[in-house]
């Protein structure tokens, strides 16, 4: 039997205060042959979230609208849907985004695999409309991914772009997760895609990606991942901790890890220094300071790249809101000898 001919996957949309948006989510998972059920869990909205995702339902039966009372995150969101869904196969699909046509069985078609992504193309909203025309068409080119390569594509590098590899949103096999008792770490409000499939990468999941671009994610300056707190950051370094101190690790292994959290350590002293300084004044930020010598490169580091973000290149081959001219970004850089249009 062809992928085509199966619904053997659930899509999982977490949604809060996404009644702009959702209908188009919702509908580009239903209009996928493979879709066996849509989970759309409204995480605590205070505007018409549920009623918008109804508004776009078939006659399949397919769609299943549930209701948080209070905000739990995205992570709790996500178990929630998981644990009351049926499908072998799950796919995530944040509530801005959309699946472009044919995402699906494409991804379908690799074998192999116990977690499997696409490119995902950024974009503007006023570029929504025309994606799945205006996305380049790369050869598919399966590779998969290994563990020093995923958190190394999650680390920045100054003057050098970075992969994201965390944002990728493969299918994931039930089967695995079930295995090896993986679910969403809910204390997570920010990381906690990079974090589950770090877990599973530690585990042994074969991960495969390849360069087709699937995914559209649409750029939002007031997206949750682009306005997280401190403390969200002083919880994603635990969690790095806490994976290596639960599992049998090479030494490699462990040192890139170690490096990640380091990165993220880095990036919350910053914050905490800026809060300080906001919140109690110089004084304060500089007596903080004073108590965590350590912290003080990754402070003076964060200042520096903070100071020269106006002398830095514009970026054109970009969306507007990350100050591009307003064209697509695709997360997985491809040659132009791959790429049909």
């Amino acid at each position: 039997m062809t992928a085509a001919a199966t619904m053997d996957v659930c899509v999982i949309i977490a949604a809060k205060n996404a009644a702009e948006t959702i209908a188009r989510a919702v509908a580009s998972a239903l209009a996928e042959p493979e879709t066996g059920e849509v989970i759309v869990v409204d995480d605590g909205s205070t505007d018409t979230t549920a009623s918008a995702a109804l508004s776009v339902a078939d006659d399949t039966g397919r769609l299943n609208v549930v209701r948080f009372e209070k905000n739990r995150g995205p992570a709790a969101a996500r178990n929630h849907a998981i644990s009351i869904s049926r499908s072998p196969i799950l796919a995530i699909l944040d509530a801005d985004d959309f699946f472009l046509p044919g995402r699906l069985a494409q991804l379908l078609s690799v074998s192999d695999w116990d977690f499997v992504a696409d490119n995902i193309a950024f974009m503007d909203e006023a570029a929504a409309a025309s994606a799945a025309a205006d996305v380049d068409r790369f050869q598919p080119e399966p590779r998969l991914l290994d563990l020093t390569g995923f958190v190394e594509g999650n680390i920045s590098r100054r003057g050098i772009r970075r992969g994201e590899i965390g944002f990728l949103k493969p299918l994931m096999r039930r089967a695995f997760l079930s295995t090896h008792q993986l679910t969403y770490n809910e204390t997570l409000r920010l990381g906690e895609d990079y974090d589950l499939y770090l877990r599973a990468l530690a585990k042994g999941a074969r991960y495969k990606i390849i360069q087709s671009c699937g995914y559209a994610a649409i750029v939002r300056g007031n997206s949750l991942s682009g306005s997280h707190r401190t403390e969200d950051l002083k919880r994603l370094y635990e969690a790095d901790l806490a994976i290596l101190a639960d599992n049998q690790l090479s030494a490699e292994a462990k040192a890139v890890i170690r490096r990640h959290e380091r990165h993220i350590r880095g990036r919350y002293e910053h914050r905490r220094f800026l809060d300080l300084k906001r919140e109690g004044g110089p004084i304060a930020a500089v007596t903080y300071l004073l108590g965590k010598p350590g912290a003080v490169p990754a402070v003076a580091g964060g200042i520096f790249a903070d100071k020269t973000e106006r002398m830095r290149p514009s970026k054109p081959d970009a969306p507007v809101e990350l100050g591009g001219s307003g064209r697509l970004r695709y997360l997985l850089p491809a040659s132009a000898e791959v790429s049909e249009r």
